[in-house]
């Protein structure tokens, strides 16, 4: 994230524009950080459909009839040759080849890490959003605000 920093001089020497320009610089901090509340709550749903799928894969026997999905519109058939084995897409083009076991362990463990982050976001935007709320009528307390979050921030 960017700097909350309203610089070395106080907000109540600002001029109007430079009030202006943290003001914006604020909301589009508080904005993305609402987009990646919304990327983290994505991600985990996708993480929670392919964990699923695997569970569902562990029980089937093998030369299953199966539909695989190439897009999110397009399935083709095929036929389960081994369910012991499944293929996890770790990111930028790259699969691993794990177990069963393994690769539910892999999304579980992505799902709880994500959840987590997830759940410390919820928190700090929270906050931001009470805190931005409260000290809007006090410059003195926006700035101390805004020093405030900046070594929240950079704590974590």
């Amino acid at each position: 994230m960017g700097s909350w920093k309203s610089g070395s001089m106080g907000l109540e020497r600002m001029s109007v524009e430079q009030l202006k320009a943290v003001k914006e610089q604020s909301d589009l901090e508080v904005n993305l950080l609402q987009d990646s509340l919304n990327n983290i709550r994505s991600a985990t749903t996708r993480l929670e459909i392919a964990s699923s799928a695997l569970n569902d894969l562990a029980v089937r026997p093998p030369a299953s009839q199966i539909l695989v999905p190439l897009t999110a519109s397009l399935y083709v058939p095929a036929t389960l040759h081994d369910s012991t084995h499944v293929l996890i897409d770790v990111g930028t083009g790259y699969f691993i080849e794990k177990t069963m076991d393994e690769g539910k362990d892999y999304c579980e463990r992505k799902i709880n890490l994500l959840k987590s982050n997830f759940e410390q976001l919820v928190e700090v935007h929270f906050l931001l959003r009470i805190l931005f709320r409260a000290s809007s009528g006090c410059t003195a307390c926006h700035e101390l605000l805004l020093k405030s979050i900046d070594v929240f921030l950079s704590a974590l």
